[in-house]
């Protein structure tokens, strides 16, 4: 009996795979479970092989088991079939001279079962300074030599928390194939508002730019790379700023449209969306609906806005997927190349792990897209 009520429990864990997360507690259950389905998958297995015995319901907990296995695992195979298609549809979207990572499979199941060993350890600097604070700025230098393109990454945190520490995996790996990465700090709300992170990305770009020398930085070529809260300033940015030597942007489940975002809010057993706008904006809607035009990365794009890579999970609670909808459909309308990786069983944050199925679908496509926009 113990057997079978073990395995309901995980049981309906694994559902997570294919339901939204109801409160904030099981999304970060979500956020483990699409990260490391092998390590939950095993222990399924443990637990219906046997581990218990003489139980009652012994087949009614071993079809249970195998059920719950093959859901935990679904993953995998979603993303081997995801991955038969993602080159083909990036050189359709970016052009035929996309310029694609070194290992070409989008997904390798051996993968799963590495741990992360590239590790840089960032140089700490000061990029601008405020009465009274200084913000600053981990810098992972290229392991290629000479002068290389900078990846500018923007943190999450709902515009109010978060700093440049936050996954730091993938920028060591982006620094390790030979790119340059700035994650950088930025002022935080509800003390500062909207524009005032846009205009730090700004300053952050300045002080790189006359660094660059000492830095390695090929001054043309800047990409900015933002998740969640950060993928709105890192939108915002890469429309508003006019710098043509932002060759591109990458979006992790950003929010994009925050007067429709307004409109919908999320589950509030999750997250208090609608509050956390109004801390970051002034206000409700209601009360300053210029503010939240005047953040919405959406209303600034033109034919000009540099290529863009927008990767979303579908069952994101924190940040809805019609975000992603709505920015794609804008960039088509303007004909700015784009890419939109779509991954049907992720939640926000799916990318903890870069050897995931989703984390590898994810940094491929990120490495192939400023492959090509930086090349």
């Amino acid at each position: 009996m113990i057997r079978l009520v073990l395995l309901i429990i995980i049981f309906l864990i694994s559902l997570l795979n294919f339901f939204d997360a109801p409160t904030n507690k099981l999304w970060l259950l979500a956020v483990l479970v699409n990260c490391y389905p092998v390590i939950f998958a095993v222990v399924t297995a443990l637990i219906t092989s046997g581990a218990f015995i003489k139980q009652r319901f012994k087949w009614a907990g071993n079809i249970l088991g195998i059920i719950t296995i093959a859901i935990f695992l679904s993953p995998v195979l979603r993303a081997y079939d995801i991955a038969k298609t993602t080159r083909a549809e990036m050189v359709t979207a970016l052009g035929e001279t996309a310029v694609f990572p070194v290992e070409n499979r989008p997904f390798m199941f051996s993968k799963l079962f590495k741990v992360n060993n590239v590790k840089i350890n960032p140089e700490t600097l000061t990029y601008t300074t405020y009465p009274g604070f200084e913000l600053k700025l981990d810098y992972y230098a290229s392991e290629l030599s000479g002068s290389r393109p900078c990846v500018v990454v923007v943190h999450g945190g709902s515009w109010s928390s978060g700093d440049s520490k936050q996954l730091p995996e993938l920028n060591s790996y982006l620094a390790h194939v030979g790119y340059n990465v700035a994650a950088i700090n930025y002022r935080l709300a509800p003390v500062y508002q909207n524009p005032a992170p846009v205009q730090d990305v700004k300053a952050a770009i300045n002080y790189l730019n006359k660094n660059a020398v000492k830095l390695n930085i090929d001054t043309g070529k800047f990409v900015l790379l933002g998740r969640s809260a950060g993928a709105q300033v890192a939108l915002l940015a890469a429309y508003t700023l006019n710098k043509p030597a932002i060759k591109g942007v990458v979006d992790f489940y950003g929010p994009a449209d925050m007067v429709w975002g307004y409109s919908l809010p999320a589950n509030p057993w999750v997250m208090d969306s609608r509050g956390v706008m109004a801390k970051y904006l002034g206000g409700t809607f209601e009360k300053v609906p210029q503010n939240y035009t005047a953040s919405s990365p959406i209303e600034f794009v033109t034919p000009q806005a540099p290529p863009t890579l927008i990767i979303h999970g579908k069952k994101d609670v924190l940040v809805a997927y019609g975000h992603s909808e709505r920015l794609s459909a804008k960039l088509r309308q303007n004909g700015v190349k784009h890419y939109w990786l779509k991954i049907p069983w992720a939640t926000h944050g799916f990318d903890f792990n870069l050897n995931s199925p989703g984390g590898q679908l994810s940094t491929y496509a990120t490495e192939a897209f400023i492959n090509t926009v930086t090349k």
